[in-house]
Order: structure tokens, then C-alpha cells, then sequence
């Protein structure tokens, strides 16, 4: 079983969301745009579409949003061009963090970004300088609140695929290898399991402590400020919060 859950790194984001939530719809809504374009506006044969889809739900986005969102991304001829650009860089303490934005301007996302960074006792770094430090995996949280039992919710999550489960006290985590994200997250929907998040992309592979109150708090705001921006649409980091 995992040595760390990225749950424990994720429910403050969770509740961040719940916050903020008019701000995480508009940028699923861009997601599902890039989506759209790139592959077409049928889940069915647009994998990234449908990892968006699955993303918005666990999100809580209506599905009357979701499809608007489709149907206004398939008819759009004039619509933004958002470039998928990922960034890297150190928080306090040497904390690794990696930074998924969808951009119109790159110059003024970096921008942005390094001034973030450097507000809050960071750096922003060169491509792959954190990046061999984690490595993509797909992600399935479920809530152990109406959920099975701890063996049974394991026997489910490794009979569907899975390539590791972890308990925590109020999820289960369930990790996939990339190419079986898909089919597992399926596969267990249709058993009628919803999810509190959904994620395919950067786990860390080494984790990091921070001991320092002051660095613990520029850690929290570097965070807080990064996913606050209109341009980010997640950020991934080593920070152990457990």
C-alpha cells in the first residue's frame, strides 16, 4: 500500500473548490473547449474529453453546464486559443511543484507565475527540473461514507485494474497506471461508486516535509495564490501535509 495518500494533500483543495466553485466551473468549462477542439465533442471517441466530463462531475458541475459547455466549444469557430503549457518549480523548503495551465498569452501566465513564486519564498525553475520527481499515474478517490467495506472496496479497486489502494479515515485512494485509468474509473462507476476527485497526471514519486511554521504558511499561500489564478488549472506538488 502507498507510504503517503494524496488525499491528505487534496482535501484542502477540495474545500477550496467548494468556495469557489463559480471560478472551477469556468475553467473546466475551458478544458472542455481545448478538449472539444482537439478531439471532437463525443466522449465516446475523445478520451480527454471524457477525463474532463469525469473531472466536472466530481466537481459537482450540473450536467446542463457540461453539455452547454460542448455544444458552445463545437460551435465556436472564433473561440480563444488556449496553449496547454505545464511550469515548474521549487516552493519553500525545496518543495517540488508543478503548475498545468491553459493559456492565451505564455508571457503573461510565466509572468504571473514567477511573481507568485517569488512572493512566497519560491522559485519558478526550467523544464524538468522537478518533473523526474513524480510520475503520472491516475487517480480515484472514493468516500468511505456509503462506501464498502475496506476489504471489499480493495477487491473491487484491484479486480477493475487497479495498481494500488490505499484506506485513509474518511476515502479510499485508488492508483492506476495511465493506459488503465479509463477502463478502471468505468469499471467501477458502472458498480455505482461516485467520486470525490479524479485525476490523471503528475504523483509524486518522494515527498517532502516542512517542519518551519513560517515556510509551512508561504507553502499554503504559494498554493492557495497559484490555483486562485484564471490561467491554472491544476497544481501538483511533494508536500507531505499528512
Amino acid at each position: 500500500m502507498s507510504g503517503h495518500s494524496k488525499w491528505n494533500n487534496i482535501k484542502r483543495k477540495k474545500g477550496a473548490a467548494d468556495a469557489q466553485r463559480g471560478a472551477i466551473f469556468t475553467k473546466i468549462g475551458r478544458e472542455i473547449q481545448v478538449a472539444v477542439r482537439s478531439g471532437g465533442a463525443d466522449p465516446d471517441v475523445n478520451n480527454r474529453l471524457k477525463d474532463v466530463i469525469a473531472k466536472a462531475k466530481t466537481a459537482n458541475m450540473p450536467n446542463d453546464n457540461i453539455q452547454r459547455s460542448i455544444t458552445k466549444a463545437a460551435g465556436a469557430a472564433d473561440t480563444d486559443n488556449y496553449e496547454d503549457i505545464t511550469y515548474e518549480g521549487y516552493g519553500p523548503g525545496g518543495v517540488a511543484v508543478m503548475v498545468r495551465t491553459l493559456s492565451d498569452n505564455r508571457n503573461r501566465t510565466s509572468g504571473d507565475l514567477r511573481h507568485i513564486f517569488d512572493k512566497f519564498g519560491g522559485n519558478l525553475g526550467t523544464t524538468g527540473c522537478v518533473g523526474f520527481l513524480f510520475q503520472d499515474k491516475g487517480t480515484l478517490i472514493i468516500d468511505r461514507d456509503g462506501a464498502p467495506d475496506e476489504e471489499t472496496m480493495m477487491l473491487a479497486a484491484l479486480e477493475a485494474g487497479a495498481e494500488d489502494f490505499a484506506a485513509e479515515d474518511e476515502a479510499y485512494e485508488i492508483t492506476t497506471e495511465p493506459d488503465q485509468y479509463d477502463a478502471v474509473r468505468a469499471a467501477l462507476e458502472q458498480q455505482g461508486f461516485t467520486f470525490l476527485d479524479v485525476s490523471l497526471g503528475p504523483v509524486p514519486v518522494t515527498w517532502t516535509t516542512l517542519t518551519d511554521p513560517d515556510m509551512t504558511l508561504k507553502m499554503e499561500k504559494l498554493i492557495e495564490k497559484l490555483e486562485e489564478h484564471d490561467d491554472v488549472q491544476e497544481v501538483y506538488h511533494n508536500w507531505d501535509q499528512a
